[in-house]
């Protein structure tokens, strides 16, 4: 079998909002969700698991890889919701978008305050 990527546990402070903010963000349907997880299902069966834990929650980084369109779509919804973003990891380009890797990306923080990056092409 191939290792790849299945599921990873994404602390919240609410993670009903944080589950829509995602399937708004990305254009995703709903996913079954059970227990203390409200689950976002993306390509490939990865799974996002919103959980709101009895600790501190400390700031994560989570990339996802986007195609040209919903990239646009992704930076406009950002936009219109007053989002601050980057074009660069160390917060010193705010409003703009980067072309690093022959591809485009931007970075904001999401609800839970976790550092998200979006990217139109794979480092490697």
């Amino acid at each position: 079998m191939a290792v790849t990527f299945n599921h990873t546990i994404i602390a919240t402070k609410d993670r009903n909002a944080s589950a829509a903010f995602y399937r708004e963000l990305f254009e995703l349907p709903e996913a079954p969700s059970w227990g203390p997880f409200a689950n976002v299902l993306l390509d490939e069966g990865v799974l996002l698991q919103f959980a709101e834990p009895p600790v501190d929650i400390q700031m994560q980084h989570y990339a996802f890889l986007v195609d040209d369109e919903l990239f646009a779509r992704c930076l406009a919804r950002i936009q219109e919701r007053g989002i601050t973003y980057w074009a660069d990891p160390q917060m010193k380009r705010e409003g703009e978008t980067n072309t690093e890797h022959g591809g485009r990306g931007f970075y904001f923080f999401d609800p839970a305050g976790h550092a998200i990056e979006i990217i139109t092409r794979p480092y490697l």
